[in-house]
């Protein structure tokens, strides 16, 4: 039962260019349908957490908007998301950065990874 479930799901699972990492400053690509009209709005910030397993899998991205924390959940495989483009990444040493939400300023900040 398991596999076909699998089976059917693979066909709607996107290829990833680039593995998405906690920390990292991303720029995400996502179709907004207003009306008849459509187009791509660019959401960016840093990546704090990602859950789920295959078509289900979803990562979360936080910004800082005129002073306000902003974060906005994308479904990994969505047809809605156009690219995702990773700007920096992040040095972190935590699975879910929810410690960010309580920060502001460049305390809110994550250090760059030296490779």
């Amino acid at each position: 039962m398991v596999d076909i479930i699998k089976a059917v799901e693979a066909d709607y699972l996107k290829e990833q260019t680039a593995p998405l990492m906690i920390g990292d400053y991303v720029k995400v690509h996502f179709k907004v349908i207003e009306g008849t009209r459509e187009r791509i709005q660019i959401f960016e910030g840093t990546v704090i957490g990602r859950r789920g397993t295959g078509l289900c899998e979803t990562f979360t991205v936080r910004r800082i908007s005129y002073g306000v924390g902003v974060e906005r959940v994308f479904p990994v495989h969505s047809p809605k998301i156009a690219k995702i483009e990773t700007v920096r990444h992040g040095k972190v040493r935590r699975a879910k950065l929810y410690y960010l939400r309580g920060r502001v300023g460049k305390a809110a900040k994550v250090a760059e990874k030296l490779d």
